[in-house]
């Protein structure tokens, strides 16, 4: 936890975007932990099998069980935060993925249609890709100042090479969809700037190019559900504007396919609403880690067990018991 709210006393749930992961990381959470199995008996009986099993057999990144995975992690954890330890949030956000966690937190969707939503827009999403942008991936960077960034884009400018800004979550972290084919000059000149190159995700997002899948998205799936208002205040991820509305979450639901994210506006949005403490619920590897959200909130990440966490909890199971063994036994 990193001290930092001052007079600040509001907190917020927050539900990081995705990032890749094994099943071997998120598969035992899943199949052990009562508040993941009651969310995943949902999404089975929602979708008609088994995602627990499809999952495990996946062999792509981003696949829909893996969403779904994803989508029940992060709402077990939100249901593990507001009953183990007790937080009562007063503002909900959710970059990137994060938005369908977040929808169903606020009651703007129950679960089970967030689950078949999911299901629905990952299909949607790779049926547009197989025939649009087939070559393109989001590519994450660190350590790249906003001027070297200016001026590696202007030499894809000079070569009349195509790209499109997809986020930023930090001074010198963003996120650029290019053609497959030009990772590697892209790779080379971010080291060359001093940066460096973590992953690239496929299929793209968050590009301004994608507005036909938003357009798909709208008219193919967002049709056949009602999107309710907020029960809580909710942060849009690519401005920091505040919903309150059942429009407004159905605008920022959309806008995700072709607006870029930006964490730092959410970040400010945060900070207005008198937020002081951040919980980030779901299996998150970076939101909670960036630099300007640990100088921004108390930030309380509850995300996967580590190994030494569950031997932690294991050793004190069995404390508990003999402790109890003991009572019942001179009782």
């Amino acid at each position: 936890m990193t001290h930092s709210s001052g007079a600040r006393t509001g907190t917020a749930i927050v539900f990081p975007g995705m990032g890749p992961a094994s099943f071997a990381e998120v598969g035992r959470f899943l199949l052990l932990d009562p508040y993941a199995r009651r969310r995943l008996a949902e999404a089975d009986e929602v979708l008609g099998y088994s995602v627990f099993d499809r999952f495990r057999n996946s062999e792509e990144d981003y696949s829909v069980d893996f969403q779904i995975a994803f989508l029940v992690n992060s709402m077990a954890l939100a249901d593990r935060a507001v009953d183990v330890l007790g937080v009562s949030p007063t503002v909900c956000a959710g970059p990137s993925f994060g938005q369908k966690a977040t929808a169903a937190f606020v009651g703007s969707l129950p679960f089970p249609e967030v689950v078949r939503l999911t299901a629905e827009l990952a299909r949607c999403e790779e049926e547009y890709f197989s025939t649009a942008y087939e070559d393109v991936v989001t590519h994450c960077f660190v350590r790249t100042p906003q001027d070297r960034l200016d001026e590696i884009l202007a030499g894809f400018d000079d070569r009349g090479a195509w790209y499109d800004l997809s986020g930023r979550l930090d001074a010198g972290f963003h996120m650029i969809s290019v053609r497959e084919g030009e990772l590697d000059t892209l790779n080379a000149a971010i080291s060359a700037a001093g940066g460096y190159s973590m992953y690239s995700m496929r299929p793209p997002v968050h590009a301004a190019a994608f507005s036909a899948l938003r357009r798909k998205a709208e008219e193919e799936v967002f049709g056949t559900y009602e999107i309710a208002a907020p029960s809580l205040p909710v942060v849009c991820d690519h401005d920091g504007t505040v919903v309150r509305d059942a429009a407004g979450m159905r605008e920022m639901m959309l806008d995700t396919f072709d607006r870029p994210i930006r964490w730092p506006a959410m970040v400010e949005s945060l900070q207005g609403l008198g937020v002081g403490t951040l919980y980030v619920t779901g299996p998150d590897n970076l939101f909670h880690r960036l630099d300007v959200t640990k100088d921004s909130f108390d930030v309380v990440p509850v995300g996967l067990p580590r190994k030494r966490t569950r031997e932690r909890e294991r050793q004190q199971a069995l404390e508990r018991s003999r402790a109890d063994r003991a009572r019942r036994a001179t009782a």
